[in-house]
């Protein structure tokens, strides 16, 4: 009978698998948890809003602005036409705007607040970046490409705060590659936006006091104003579904996203949806259109082999693999030598 050096191997090896198990869990539970970096933006009845200002929205030729516009307390709202505003409505010194508005500056706070921060130097041009919080004491400006690196991430969050203004200049370009999208980006601006000419932008731009876009600016994204004005010149803003981004480039007409209002937020939009598709929390599938210069939307998001966890049971699975192969090892010499082993021998470890 191998009654009792058996029952004392199999709780050793219980006991050095129960030991092995906690050695690697407690190891990973000291690793740094990546995916809890920084949590979105949350918008509230702001969300479908595409345009959004506290004194007046002014535009000028004919720009094409996908989601509702809205103003409060401000009631004028002019130059719509020659402008056109689809899957939306228009809102002025109504409850819905100021509820917006209301929303806005909860948002506006909670991006000035998020930390750790990176401090920036004053153009992000020609910079790649990863998912975070970036910081401008002063101003921030954009001559040029930055390029937001969602790392195979669509959840990635990046949050860019300006003391003062955010100023781009003619041509410039915010391009996402790798499962970041324009619904986790957001600016937090501590006086005004402007937009040069013919500058392609992402995210949503949030200015206490103005943003102006020249000729032929474009935003996939929001552009509001707490306290000011929006004034737009010829320019495009569009909130597509927000799926992932891939690093190809592509072309095609301006237009808005499938329906479907952010993040669980009721649209304000009476007809085909408020162009949002998956929404700020959400990860939608419709199917938006990319501007003319936009960076193609996908399904982003590879999959990772590096998890800590599944590294960390694969560890424990391969030790009480090896202890088991050892077992029965054990047993198969000690039935080939055909003698009992003696409780008091060395084999009784």
């Amino acid at each position: 009978m191998l009654t009792h050096p058996l029952r004392r191997w199999s709780a050793a090896v219980l006991a050095v698998t129960t030991t092995a198990a906690v050695l690697v869990l407690g190891a990973v539970m000291a690793v740094p948890a990546a995916s809890a970096a920084q949590p979105p933006i949350g918008m509230g009845t702001a969300a479908p809003f595409a345009v959004l200002a506290g004194q007046t929205v002014t535009n000028t030729g004919p720009s094409v602005i996908s989601g509702s516009i809205g103003l409060d307390p401000g009631t004028a709202i002019t130059g719509f036409p020659p402008g056109t505003e689809t899957n939306g409505t228009m809102y002025a010194a109504d409850a819905v705007a100021l509820q917006a508005q209301n929303d806005l500056t909860t948002a506006y706070n909670q991006a000035a607040g998020a930390t750790p921060v990176t401090v920036e130097s004053a153009d992000l041009g020609g910079q790649t970046l990863a998912p975070g919080v970036y910081k401008g004491t002063s101003a921030l400006s954009l001559t040029g490409t930055v390029t937001l690196n969602g790392e195979n991430n669509p959840n990635s969050v990046f949050i860019f705060q300006a003391g003062s203004t955010l100023t781009t200049a003619s041509a410039s370009t915010v391009q996402l590659i790798n499962g970041a999208t324009w619904c986790n980006v957001w600016w937090q601006v501590g006086s005004s936006a402007t937009l040069g000419t013919t500058t392609t932008f992402v995210g949503t731009i949030m200015a206490l006091t103005s943003d102006s876009l020249n000729t032929g600016a474009t935003v996939m994204g929001r552009v509001l104003a707490r306290n000011g004005s929006v004034t737009l010149e010829t320019n495009t803003i569009t909130q597509p579904a927000c799926t992932a981004s891939t690093t190809t480039a592509t072309t095609a007409v301006p237009g808005g996203g499938g329906g479907g209002s952010a993040g669980g937020t009721p649209s304000h939009a009476k007809g085909s949806g408020n162009g949002l598709g998956g929404g700020t929390n959400a990860g939608g599938l419709g199917s938006g259109i990319v501007p003319t210069g936009f960076p193609a939307t996908g399904l982003g998001g590879a999959s990772r082999s590096d998890d800590p966890a599944l590294v960390a049971l694969g560890g424990v699975a391969l030790v009480g693999a090896l202890l088991a192969l050892g077992q029965g090892f054990r047993r198969r010499r000690i039935q080939l030598a055909g003698t009992r082993p003696d409780t008091d021998g060395p084999d009784d470890l």
